[in-house]
């Protein structure tokens, strides 16, 4: 399970706005046009893949997830999940966002009961919520609300409501953004960790090149709008990873960062 094929896929929009919301925008794109997101994407994710998405701002990452979580639909194109077309989104697939989603008037126990709250056996369901507060490393913090909690911790109690409804592919956007250095490079540990233990399909979308080679099974790079694959490898790199000791590493985050129109890794 968690086996996600696509093929061809293209994602238009129509441009609704008569007018400019940002500096940014193109001048040339004027209402009723046809904006172009994803451009004959091909790509194939393994069952139990922890795949990593980079690409500039704004060229579709989060519109692919969408897609394939079927919150969206493509303009043209084949997507198949576990051989079978989405059609709508399921329990199998949940999303994990670059903002808290916890809520602040419940407590942790209660915000990753919300993954749980269809289940009748109360036993299963008391058994599931303390086994994946465990697996995220919040034991004896169950009754405490998120204003009580650090960043990372806020974090790992998304990630607990997020996996104790068992889903077969966890989408995550950005999910270390506002955590502060180190706080991010433990939650990377720990997301690693995870995957190990559950082999589950993830498919994460980051800004950071550094991240997604320290993490990923796969690592997928868009080009700016319309996206197109400019680049998709699996990587085969032992963990833990360390570009210093590894010059395979180290020469394939040079060629990202120089995809990317950054010319020399920092």
């Amino acid at each position: 399970m968690g086996h996600v094929l696509i093929r061809q896929l293209c994602k238009s929009f129509v441009e609704r706005r008569a007018k400019r919301r940002t500096a940014d925008t193109d001048p040339l794109v004027r209402k009723g046009d046809s904006l172009s997101v994803l451009d004959n994407i091909d790509l194939e994710f393994q069952d139990g893949e922890l795949v990593c998405i980079l690409g500039p701002s704004g060229c579709g990452k989060t519109t692919l997830c969408r897609i394939i979580a079927g919150f969206d639909y493509p303009t043209s194109g084949v997507l198949l999940v576990d051989g079978k077309e989405v059609t709508g989104p399921t329990p199998d697939s949940i999303f994990v966002f670059q903002h808290s989603g916890l809520l602040p008037w419940m407590t942790v126990w209660e915000n990753v009961k919300l993954g749980v709250r269809s289940l009748n056996n109360k036993k299963e369901m008391t058994e599931r919520i303390q086994e994946y507060i465990d697996i995220v490393d919040l034991k004896g913090f169950e009754h405490l609300y998120p204003s009580q909690l650090s960043g990372g911790m806020q974090r790992r109690a998304e990630i607990a409501r997020a996996l104790v409804g068992n889903p077969e592919i966890l989408f995550m956007d950005e999910p270390f953004a506002g955590l502060d250095f180190l706080t991010r490079l433990r939650m990377r540990e720990e997301i690693i960790n995870m995957h190990e233990l559950i082999q589950r399909t993830i498919i994460f979308i980051t800004h950071d090149i550094d991240e997604a080679l320290v993490m990923a099974d796969r690592v997928v790079l868009f080009s700016d709008r319309p996206a197109r694959v400019k680049m998709d490898m699996k990587l085969d790199f032992p963990h833990p990873r360390d570009f210093h000791r590894d010059p395979n590493l180290e020469n394939l985050r040079r060629r990202v960062y120089s995809d990317l129109g950054v010319h020399y890794a920092l």
